[in-house]
């Protein structure tokens, strides 16, 4: 069974309070493009990522607002900014690495950041087809290819209001040279702890 990939690159949820104090009280993020996933977007809207050893200049923030705030980075992000973020699910950053985000109209430091842990978006729809039915079952996608391999502990979530993509970050992609919507096979891990 084939399942087509998104590529992540580093990006930002918020929650009102701290967009707030980034952009100004009552801003509100202006659409760019819609995302994969319905109802979710690239706004605009930018700011600066900034530790004592360095800073991300550009990093966009994703729509719409959140419950929490989330700084999606990649595993190279983090050597450059000289941090250590922990690989988590989407929501889970208590006690995760803190960083200071630089906006138009202010600038505030967060916990927030994170590695995403690959995880699979599944159309509830699409249980059957693929014959998953467990929420955080793991998966296993194999790439093939000159730098083909196989990717463990690809977490399933599922929903319906998700459109079915499993969600890799940019080191992930460049190790294995996987391309932005192509579809590759996927096992399920037999033993899920």
């Amino acid at each position: 069974m084939k399942i087509r990939v998104g590529i992540s690159a580093r990006h930002i949820h918020l929650n009102r309070e701290i967009l707030d104090l980034l952009f100004g009280s009552g801003y509100e993020l202006t659409k760019k493009n819609d995302l994969s996933q319905p109802g979710q977007f690239a706004s605009n809207e930018t700011v600066i990522i900034k530790t004592e050893k360095s800073q991300i200049e550009r990093v966009r923030i994703l729509g719409p607002l959140r419950d929490y705030n989330q700084i999606e980075l990649a595993k190279t992000d983090s050597f450059g900014l000289g941090i250590t973020p922990p690989v988590r699910k989407s929501g889970d950053v208590e006690g995760s690495e803190t960083v200071t985000l630089v906006g138009p109209k202010g600038e505030v430091t967060i916990s927030g950041a994170i590695i995403a842990v690959r995880h699979l978006h599944l159309d509830s729809k699409d249980m059957e087809k693929y014959q998953i039915f467990s929420e955080q079952q793991k998966i296993k996608l194999v790439i093939p290819g000159k730098k083909g391999g196989v990717l463990d502990n690809v977490i399933v979530r599922i929903s319906d209001d998700f459109s079915t993509e499993i969600h890799l970050d940019v080191d992930d992609a460049n190790a294995h040279l996987i391309e932005c919507g192509q579809a590759y096979e996927i096992i399920k891990e037999v033993n899920n702890e």
